[in-house]
């Protein structure tokens, strides 16, 4: 009877104290989380609950599978006890990356929150972001490292490709020198400040958004949706326009080709009562000039301000658009127009035998005009 109630009590008694253990350190958590309102550490802390309590059955059977004495696993010993190993190892890397990401993305929102300069932020949470894929991909590096060290074959594949590390190593960083390469641009840009998560910038002529950035590739959204994917050594390697740099406001301008009759000084106080009535305008300045004159028309620059780039495409086109209706209705002749004239009359028609040029006859042997021309002889 003994026998039979030992695996059960075994098994039995490392998930009972499993579960117990780990709804004991939710409790905990969730007290401390009510009593520090003030940090999300805590609440962040209560998702480390289920690697938590895989770490804690895992080592629990792993000290005590023997006990059990049942018949297969006195014959598979060495195998459970290696598979047991490696669970806990990754239980282990899993249980570590979220107690980090718990406690990065807990500085980062007291950051956020006591921060006003949303540049700041934004630089700020891209180096959070890198950070945390790093340290990931460091875990997962280590951990997968430490399960095959379990593998007595693996123990001594190590021990021999040491002696030739210099040599794999040499290898390894001619074939890796691309990736090599955008791991260090991803370094360089997420603590060199160059460009940040939420950034609004232009490459190959594409604007967009800086949507994600990871070690070795930035995702760019553009104005149409759709995603740009860019490798980071392109930021460090080739000149692009940041329009987020040193601030989002900006400056914009709208061109239009007008007659040299056009009112300027009539269009400037439109401008400005088009300006007030639009939300996105920030207010910061305007001016309407002419910038350029042809025989034919005036260039009218008109300049806006406002807090972003979205905003200063909207407050172009509304300025472009209402001003040219409101010249349309009210001041027509000021729009840019050809001037055409009646084509000349044929010069046979107009001057037979003007500026003393004749005009050709015809003429045949019997005195008739023919189809033939006159060429002045006998």
């Amino acid at each position: 009877m003994n026998e039979a109630l030992r695996p059960l009590i075994v098994l039995g008694g490392s998930v009972a104290l499993t579960l117990l253990l780990g709804w004991g350190a939710d409790v905990v958590l969730r007290r401390l989380d009510e009593r520090h309102r003030e940090t999300p550490l805590w609440g962040l802390l209560r998702r480390c609950r289920v690697p938590l309590q895989v770490v804690l059955l895992a080592a629990l059977l792993r000290g005590s599978y023997r006990q059990t004495r049942w018949a297969f696993i006195v014959h598979h010993e060495n195998r459970i006890g290696q598979l047991l190993s490696l669970v806990l190892i990754a239980a282990g890397a899993w249980l570590l990356i979220r107690i980090v990401s718990a406690a990065v993305e807990s500085s980062y929102a007291r950051y956020a929150s006591s921060t006003r300069d949303p540049m700041r932020v934004r630089r700020v949470r891209t180096q959070v972001l890198l950070i945390m894929r790093i340290v990931t991909a460091v875990v997962v590096v280590v951990a997968v490292a430490a399960m095959l060290l379990t593998f007595p074959d693996m123990r001594a594949i190590g021990t021999s490709m040491l002696a030739s590390a210099g040599i794999i190593g040499i290898v390894a960083g001619v074939a890796a020198q691309s990736t090599l390469g955008n791991l260090f641009a991803g370094f360089q840009i997420a603590f060199g400040d160059m460009v940040r998560i939420g950034d609004t910038v232009v490459v190959d002529g594409e604007w967009g958004v800086i949507e994600e950035v990871t070690l070795t590739y930035l995702a760019v959204r553009t104005w149409d949706e759709r995603r740009i994917t860019m490798p980071v050594s392109y930021f460090t390697s080739k000149p692009f326009e940041n329009w987020s740099r040193g601030g989002a406001q900006m400056t914009g301008t709208v061109f239009l080709q007008l007659d040299h009759t056009a009112p300027v000084q009539l269009m400037r106080q439109k401008m400005l009562e088009i300006l007030r009535a639009t939300d996105a305008w920030d207010g910061r300045g305007w001016s309407l000039a002419v910038t350029d004159t042809t025989p034919t028309s005036i260039e009218v620059r008109a300049v806006v301000t406002a807090k972003d780039a979205d905003d200063i495409w909207t407050v172009r086109c509304a300025v472009r658009e209402q001003l040219i209706a409101w010249l349309v209705d009210h001041h027509p002749y000021a729009l840019p127009h050809v001037a055409t004239a009646s084509a000349p009359a044929p010069h046979e028609t107009r001057f037979p035998e003007a500026d003393g040029v004749p005009t050709p006859r015809l003429r045949s042997t019997t005195g008739r005009r023919t189809a033939q021309p006159d060429t002045g002889r006998g």
